[in-house]
């Protein structure tokens, strides 16, 4: 089936940075069966009825060939309506925005030459379905008692919410810990840029954490998802402590990304996507870390001294534009000049009056001010 044939419904959004598009169609399908939806009380209201269900989310000429039987309905969609019909030897098709119930009691016929890991017919068939026509499948389960969702052959069991918000909180417990000790290396970093003492390997300390808090994040975000309207709380903690880690990243690697030179060119967004791209393992050895920002990852490498180009402290200036920030950067080519620069220096760039010249000074001042207290106080 050619890719524009296939309709936009759960699991049809686009992926994002750092994520693919099988992993963003997962997390919209996950999002519509959470707890909190009406598909999610009507599959649940049919396990506590111990009936089986085969649901897809989503019709189009695809799903319409594989479809044989059953009768045409084209009702609203509510919860109790599912379980009724579900009792009928038969699956359901829903539109892909799950207001209508379009067809009851069909048998779906996919390409058995689709290959698939599942045993029991009702699975079987959910996953080829799922593949074929590109839309979400449910699988209820009667005798197993659970149920499965099928997005693009990938299959993932609905949990009950207390056993997500179990492992969601250790994750949580552990991306505070996490952060904490982001805060403390980031801290570190900033000391040592207003000293011109910063290493490869302070950088890439830095970059390190980041990546790990990130990771940590993400997954609490699956868990979010996944709980839908129980989720709320956990939400509300996640951003509290993930907020600002994604543009200081981005800002670290683009303070150090290394010069091109003849042999070796490295931007910030291949530098990102490598950092990205790195295993857990990978992620622990930091050798490996200062390859993907551009350095050779040697030991005499990460040992050398860089200097930050200024991006990452000149953003933590109030209502400083990113605009400007930028010509202040290409103006002086480093932080050090940043720091030494008067309030006449700084208004010799485009954009930059008296005074935004003074409250750019007065930022850094306090900056290098309170990152040396931080240190050694």
């Amino acid at each position: 089936m050619a890719a524009n044939d296939r309709a936009s419904g759960p699991g049809r959004a686009g992926g994002g940075s750092g994520g693919s598009h099988a992993d963003a169609l997962m997390r919209a399908s996950l999002s519509a069966v959470a707890p909190g939806t009406a598909l999610r009380d009507g599959l649940e209201r049919v396990l506590r009825g111990n009936t089986g269900g085969l649901i897809v989310l989503g019709m189009d000429k695809t799903v319409d060939s594989m479809c044989t039987g059953g009768f045409v309905l084209d009702v609203e969609f509510t919860a109790t309506r599912l379980r009724e019909l579900c009792k009928l030897d038969g699956a359901l098709i829903l539109d892909k925005d799950i207001t209508k119930i379009v067809r009851a009691g069909v048998q779906l016929v996919p390409d058995a030459s689709i290959p698939t890991e599942e045993t029991g017919t009702r699975h079987r068939t959910a996953q080829r379905v799922s593949i074929q026509c590109g839309f979400p499948v449910v699988s209820v389960s009667q005798s197993m008692r659970l149920i499965a969702l099928y997005v693009d052959g990938e299959r993932r069991v609905l949990e009950e919410s207390g056993a997500i918000l179990s492992r969601a909180n250790q994750a949580l417990a552990t991306l505070e810990r996490y952060k904490l000790r982001l805060d403390e290396v980031a801290g570190t970093l900033s000391a040592l840029e207003i000293e011109d003492l910063v290493t490869v390997r302070d950088v890439t300390a830095v970059s390190q954490r980041l990546e790990m808090v990130r990771r940590i994040a993400t997954e609490i975000a699956e868990y979010v998802v996944e709980l839908g309207t129980d989720g709320r709380l956990l939400s509300l903690q996640l951003d509290e402590l993930i907020a600002g880690v994604e543009p200081e990243r981005e800002l670290v690697v683009r303070d150090y990304v290394p010069e091109p030179t003849a042999k070796r060119t490295r931007t910030v967004a291949e530098a990102l996507s490598e950092l990205d791209s790195l295993t857990h393992s990978e992620l622990l050895e930091l050798p490996i870390v200062a390859r993907a920002l551009g350095y050779s990852g040697s030991p005499e490498t990460l040992d050398s001294a860089v200097s930050p180009r200024g991006y990452r402290l000149l953003a933590k200036v109030p209502r400083l534009p990113g605009a400007i920030i930028e010509r202040l950067v290409d103006h002086f080519g480093g932080l050090q000049k940043l720091l030494a620069a008067s309030v006449d220096d700084l208004q010799t760039v485009d954009g930059v009056g008296e005074a935004r010249a003074r409250s750019v000074r007065e930022g850094l001042s306090r900056l290098a001010e309170s990152s040396i207290l931080e240190r050694y106080v």
